[in-house]
């Protein structure tokens, strides 16, 4: 799979294929903070979050989204699909990053309300995992707080763009419990 069309709106917030051309918008809203844990590196230039995101472009069975503000269209960050593995009912969401004035708002609660509609509504899927550092205690809050469930940790899973070996920490959504946690990011959104 290589680019997508798919877009997806609804609650202030815009979900378009991430493109390079965004790139310069986006940068500027990151630094290297906002990379800790995850396991590329933090893109030190427009041109190579660019780079970035034409590579996720190309890699199979990932749909690579830019979050926009739906009103203005303004950058607010960036998510993914992938693993997208249809035959076996499944999906992760990740490698997700916000502006910091974007963070701890309604843009996260949004954005992962319509990725989730796709996986279970549209898709039909059976599973929505979503991961992350261990020593993102933000991050593993903030999945928790959508109601996924911690299915546990994987111990030096992972090595960080600094070189650092951290634990991988393993959340799920199934789709019997998408109504329910439907349910909560309506009244967080409400």
């Amino acid at each position: 799979m290589t680019a997508h069309d798919l877009v997806l709106e609804g609650h202030g917030i815009r979900l378009t294929p991430a493109h390079p051309d965004d790139a310069a918008e986006a940068w500027a809203l990151t630094d290297a903070a906002i990379w800790t844990g995850m396991t590329t590196p933090w893109p030190d230039s427009a041109q190579a979050y660019a780079d970035r995101v034409a590579q996720q472009r190309e890699t199979p069975g990932m749909f690579a989204f830019t979050v926009r503000d739906a009103e203005t269209g303004g950058i607010r960050g960036s998510t993914t699909f992938y693993d997208y593995t249809p035959s076996q009912g499944r999906v992760e969401v990740g490698t997700t990053w916000y502006g910091r004035a974007f963070q701890g708002g309604r843009t996260n609660p949004a954005t992962k309300m319509l990725l989730l509609g796709q996986a279970f509504d549209a898709w039909g899927l059976n599973r929505v995992a979503l991961r992350c550092d261990a020593r993102n205690a933000r991050s593993a809050r903030a999945i928790e707080r959508l109601g996924a469930t911690p299915e546990g940790r994987l111990r030096r899973h992972r090595i960080a763009s600094d070189g650092s070996v951290g634990d991988t920490l393993y959340f799920s959504i199934l789709r019997e419990e998408w109504p329910a946690v439907c349910a909560g990011l309506e009244e967080r959104l409400g």
